[in-house]
């Protein structure tokens, strides 16, 4: 399947999370960002180097920019379960605007076509590293890293194309 790309309209998936009652819930893509723009970011895995110090703070950081913007969502997905998401998010105390969502079985990565193949590490199938920028569904931006870089799908490349 080719990757996600720019004026695709993304695919409904179910994702799971943990709310603020700390109660998990099943939640659907579309339900999040039909009507909205939003941002869709995926990272390989939780508590991995590069997505817990560089990816994911850039985006915490930047929130209120990009909210300002006028960016309703901003939804982190990883091919990771939810209790691990949960604990992952418990790490950024200062957190407000980002979603942690999980694609346990990395579903929902596959219907984006951006599966990772990370077994060679001991990992399995994982994400690749993204970021989409999504208005009523469809992409308007689509960067999308090769391998394991972090050139492209920072807060700072989605910022510049707002």
């Amino acid at each position: 399947m080719a990757p996600i790309a720019v004026a695709d309209v993304i695919p409904d998936g179910t994702l799971a999370h943990f709310d603020e009652e700390d109660q998990l819930q099943q939640v659907s893509v579309h339900s999040l960002a039909a009507g909205k723009k939003v941002i869709l970011f995926g990272v390989p895995g939780a508590f991995t180097p590069t997505c817990s110090t560089k990816h994911v703070p850039g985006f915490i950081e930047k929130a209120e920019e990009l909210k300002a913007k006028g960016i309703d969502e901003i939804l982190l997905i990883s091919v990771n379960d939810p209790f691990v998401m949960k604990a992952w998010a418990k790490t950024y105390p200062e957190n407000k605007h980002v979603k942690f969502l999980a694609d346990g079985s990395a579903t929902y990565t596959h219907a984006l076509g951006l599966e990772l193949d990370l077994a060679e590490k001991g990992l399995g199938t994982r994400s690749r590293r993204f970021a989409l920028l999504v208005d009523d569904l469809k992409v308007k931006v689509a960067n999308v890293e090769s391998g394991g870089e972090f050139t492209v799908s920072s807060a700072d490349e989605i910022l510049k194309a707002l």
